[in-house]
Parts: structure tokens; sequence; C-alpha cells
């Protein structure tokens, strides 16, 4: 993408007057500033040379222009013999107004003359180095195509009309240009390279406590400020927000009293970030609402590409800490099955194949980090969100009725991606454990959606199951027995009448939930559900079937729990023989019948077969699933206690 500079075109008849240096700066010095020293020496070492470009990049409200007004000020003062030019970029139309309003301050020739190019006529004054040197301040830069595309504009003047803004920049020795945007990619491009931008995050929260009490003065309390910053994620705008919340109410509303308002629900949350008080040192034209101040950017992504904006409203579900790049590849190679019919996918709309999916997935992803919406964890293989950038998204998806659907579609996905509760799938468990806590904690309002929820409350009780945490898997099974067992009603759709009325399910819900009642002692109602468990298989898949043989086996375990041993051996019998005619010898299922039959003539005291049978079991556990298996493990455990007791 090629831009064209302009050439001086001073007439020598007419040279420019030397003036007294002076500043367009449109906003006084903040006596609330706080310093970042990091980013002062950075931008101070970058700006060094004359002709040398930078650009401050981040998040809305993190804190970028007020760093430019800073910085302004102090080269005013420390070389006064420098012109500072303030010039908003966030439109063409206030791009034009600030030069033409330079024009007026330079009182440059000809430019009230009919047809002369004003524009061009601050370029050249700010090519020429007998005018001394100036800083330009590029604030809020945020659109590509406004500074590099020659796109008609039809609010633009004739002269202009087809011109890059990015050809008004000169590049001279005698200025520098400081650059704030939004957008990593107009960063880059304007400032020359990735070397010339420095990414503004939020404050570490030394620096945040210290603004909240700059703003608060005499109402600031130390014992809420830490908890309140951190909750407003060290976010400049939004603690500059909340304390001008704080101020106007003071003294009914408090530090204390507005974290507990804004703890207290996410509506709540949405009510206090809508705020908007006036702040003299942004922009008029900017909103100092947290919630507006990023909606601009994700209309903006939204615009420029819209399945990064899809990716960002994903993405706004999930806990904003440890998002798995492995999750995001998946629902890219299955999200036609998730798209609205109102979804633009693609550049040609056709059907991607899985690297085009997984391509794309990346493009959308720098988008989202350009634009500071998404980090990348120091372990590489995760995402990270700002819990407000998340809420503020929601918010905005809202806005435009979208909400509803993402939740739909995110609950449809991971109940099908979150796996059974297997040791092979541990790791992937715990990943998404944070992200589905607050889907298992609120039931869907739909007859479809109770089913996928379901599903994902029995994995995820499974889970638990295996992980010890008993109470949190039964009340999670529990749910999903009920929900399962319910009967439709004529208006359910098709769908979710296939889900519940799927007996198979029930079952599954069933028996593991029968499973976690035993480990916790609660026997009798633990072999109700067995047997259920073991009724409902017999009819629908046959005496048999590995399932069926699975639900003997775990209804032999609480049987053999409660004493009843001649009953326990007849069902352990018959889910050893079945499962080595129907899977072999060596497959887990049996080699588990073989366990549970050890265990259980270990408590009749008959040692001899106990020890025979965890041999077997523990030889075949070893070479199937590896010495290192919970389950291999758990048998080692067992025979070693029957090893001593027979010794004694």
């Amino acid at each position: 993408m090629n831009v064209t500079f302009y050439e001086p075109t001073y007439e020598p008849s007419r040279p420019p007057q030397r003036r007294e240096p002076f500043s367009t700066v449109p906003f006084l010095p903040d006596p609330d500033f706080i310093e970042r020293t990091d980013v002062a020496t950075w931008l101070r070492n970058t700006l060094i040379p004359l002709g040398s470009r930078a650009a401050l990049v981040g998040l809305g409200g993190v804190g970028k222009s007020q760093v430019a007004i800073q910085y302004a000020h102090r080269i005013q003062q420390e070389v006064p013999s420098t012109y500072v030019f303030w010039v908003h970029a966030g439109t063409r139309e206030r791009f034009e107004e600030a030069y033409r309003s330079i024009a007026e301050r330079l009182q440059l020739p000809r430019r009230h003359d009919p047809g002369v190019d004003v524009l061009r006529l601050v370029y050249d004054w700010l090519f020429d180095v007998q005018n001394g040197p100036w800083l330009m301040i590029l604030d809020n830069a945020d659109d590509v195509d406004m500074f590099y595309r020659k796109k008609p504009d039809r609010t633009a003047t004739v002269a202009s009309a087809q011109r890059p803004l990015a050809s008004l920049l000169p590049q001279c020795t005698s200025g520098r240009i400081l650059v704030t945007s939004r957008s990593r990619d107009v960063a880059e491009r304007l400032a020359g390279g990735s070397r010339s931008v420095l990414s503004i995050q939020p404050m570490n929260e030394g620096q945040a406590l210290q603004l909240l009490q700059k703003k608060l003065r005499n109402k600031y309390e130390d014992e809420a400020a830490a908890s309140l910053v951190r909750a407003l994620d060290y976010i400049p705008l939004a603690i500059t927000q909340a304390a001008a919340y704080i101020l106007r109410r003071w003294p009914r509303t408090s530090c204390l009293t507005y974290l507990e308002g804004f703890r207290k629900s996410e509506k709540k949350k949405q009510s206090l970030l809508h705020k908007d008080h006036g702040d003299l040192r942004r922009d008029a034209e900017a909103t100092n609402s947290v919630v507006l101040t990023w909606q601009i950017t994700f209309e903006q992504i939204q615009t420029e590409r819209r399945s990064a904006a899809e990716l960002l409203s994903f993405m706004s579900l999930f806990h904003p800490q440890g998002i798995p790049e492995w999750i995001l590849r998946s629902y890219y190679m299955r999200r036609s099955e998730y798209k609205s019919s109102d979804y633009e996918g693609g550049e040609d709309g056709d059907e991607s194949d899985d690297s085009v999916e997984l391509d794309e997935l990346d493009d959308d992803l720098e988008t989202l980090r350009g634009y500071s919406l998404v980090g990348l964890t120091t372990e590489q293989d995760a995402y990270e969100m700002h819990a407000l950038v998340q809420l503020c998204t929601r918010v905005w998806l809202s806005s435009v009725d979208s909400i509803d659907r993402w939740r739909d579609v995110f609950l449809r996905f991971i109940s099908k991606e979150y796996p059974t509760g297997d040791h092979k799938n541990w790791t992937r468990c715990q990943q998404l454990e944070p992200h589905i806590t607050p889907i298992v904690e609120t039931e869907p309002a739909t007859a479809e959606g109770k089913g996928h929820w379901a599903q994902l409350l029995t994995n995820a009780g499974w889970y638990g199951w295996q992980i010890g945490r008993y109470n949190a898997a039964e009340a999670m099974l529990r749910k999903a027995v009920e929900i399962r067992q319910e009967v439709p009603s004529g208006e359910y759709t098709e769908a979710y009448q296939a889900l519940v009325t799927e007996r198979l399910d029930t079952l599954m819900s069933v028996g593991i939930l029968a499973g976690v009642l035993r480990f916790q002692g609660k026997y009798e109602e633990a072999e109700v559900m067995n047997r259920r468990a073991l009724d409902g298989r017999e009819k629908a898949l046959g005496a048999d079937h590995p399932s069926t043989l699975t639900s003997v086996g775990n209804l032999a375990l609480v049987l053999g729990d409660q004493g009843k041993y001649e009953e326990a051996e007849v069902m352990n019998r018959r889910a050893l023989d079945g499962s080595e005619k129907a899977l072999g010898a060596d497959h887990p299922d049996t080699l588990t019948s073989i366990y549970n039959l050890a265990y259980l003539y270990q408590h009749q005291d008959r040692f001899e077969e106990a020890d025979q049978y965890y041999l077997t079991a523990l030889v075949g556990y070893r070479k199937v699933l590896g010495p290192a298996h919970p389950t291999t493990l758990a048998c080692e455990g067992h025979h070693a206690s029957l090893r001593e007791r027979m010794m004694n």
C-alpha cells in the first residue's frame, strides 16, 4: 500500500515568517496524573532524535492520551523553542479541522485564498527545517482506512477527498510525531514499525491506588481501596469514573459501598460502568463511560473484521484467565454448526477446510490482540482478557440483541467439548473447569438448553467424583438426572425431545450419581440408583452389553459395601465372565471386574484368592494403563494392604 508524500512548495518570493513557538494542546496538565516511569523513559528515549516517531497503543481508557498530554507539556517547558501541535485523528473532519487551526495560528500566507489546499500549506510548513523543531500529537488514530486507503469520503473537501491522511504527515528532520491508537496495526504503520510502538497496559496496583487516592482526596479508604481498583482491573478510566461517582454521592456512597454494589450483580456493574461524568482532560466528543468507550472499539472491529468480532463475542463468555487455545481451535473447526443464518463467515462464504479455519483464527486473534482486547499467557498456550472487557462486550451484545444467541452457542459448544471424567481427560477437564462454573450454576431458560446443560452437568459431575469433590458432584448429577427424566411437553423442540427421551443418557447420569453416593457412604441410595441403571440398560441394550455389565459390576461393589457378599460375588462373576467374552481378557473393564473380585474377597478374609486376583489385575493394569495410572496405583495400594494383613 503506497502513500505519496508531497514536496514543499513555498514561493521563494514569500519566505515563511518565524513566529514565537506555541502549543495547541487543548488540555491543561492533570494535577492527579500518575507518572509511569517506564513509559516516560521509553517515550523520552524514543523521541530524542529529530524526525523520530513513536506510538502508544492500548485499550481505550488505559491512559494513552493522558501520557501524551503530560509529555507535550513537559516538552513545551523543557524545550520552549518547540512548537507543539495537537491533532485529533479520530475522524477525517477532526484531522482537517486541526490542520486548519494550525494554519490560522501560524498565519500562513494564502490560507484564505480561493482553491488553496490549506492542509498542503501546513504540510509544507512542517517540512521546512527553517521553521524550527515541532512535536505533533496525533491522538486517537484508530482507522487504518482513513490514513492509508484512497477511499472517497463524501464529507471531506474536494481537494482532499482521495488523499490518505498519512501523506500529510511529513517525514523530515525538524519534527517528531507521537501517535495514540487503539489499533496496533495503525500504530505500527504511522510510527514506522513495532520498535517505535509501546503497549500501554493497565496500571499496577500501587499506581492505581495512587490515582484513586488523588481523585478522592480525604474520602479515600485504605481498607476497601485495594479491592476496588482490583475489581476495576486497574483501568485508569474505570478508576476515575468510580471516583467521580463516589464524590458525587458522598457520604452516602464510599469506596466500600461502591465495591459492594459493583459485586452485587452483572446488571449493577453495567449500571455503574455506564455512568459518564465530565473530565476536562478528555476530548469533549469522547465519552467518559467505560462501556461506551470500549463499544466504539467493538464496533470498529465489527466493521473491520466481522469474524474477529464474533470471536470476541464468544470469548467474552469464558473465565477471563486461561482460555485454552485448543478450545478456540476446536470451535473454529466446528463453528459452522453454531453460526446463525445472518452470519457472514469467511471472505466468500464458502465452506473452508480446517487449515483455512485455523488460519482465520490466527488472524482474528491477531486483530483482537492488536486492539489490546486479548493477551497471550506466558505459557503461550492460552489467552486472557480483562474481566471488564468481557463485561462490556456482553453489554454491547445485549444492546444489539445478540447476547442470548451467544450464550446458547457457548452452552451447546462447551457441553460437547467438556469430556467425560476418565483419567485420560483430566487435564482438559481441569483447564475447562473455571469456564463452566457460571454455566453449571444457572439453569437455562429454554427446553433445548436444558438438554445440553444436563450433558455438561453429567460430565462435570463425573470429573468432580473422580477428583474427590463429592458434594459438588452429587449436586450436579442430581440436577442432571432431574432434567433428563423430565417428560417433554408438546411445546418442546424435536431436538430437545431427542435429548431428554434418550434413556441411555439418563441412565448414564444415574449410574455416575450412584458411584458418587457410594463414595460418600450412602450405600442404600447408591444401591437403588445402581439397580435402576442396571434395569434400564438391560431393557435398552441387553444383558451382555458392555454398558450393562458395567452396571452389574457397580451394583456388586455397593452390595459388598453393605455385607451382601453372596449376591455381590454373583454379580461380580457375571460382570467378569461377560466382559471376557465381549471385550477380551486384557480390556480395562475386564481387569476392573477382576480387581473388584479381589477387593470383595479381601473383605471376606479370603486372602489367598484375593491375592491371586490382585496380582492378575495388577499385571494387566501395568500393561494396559501404565504403572502411573490412578487405577494401577489404587490396585497396588489395596494389594499392599492385603499382603500386610497376610503377614500378620
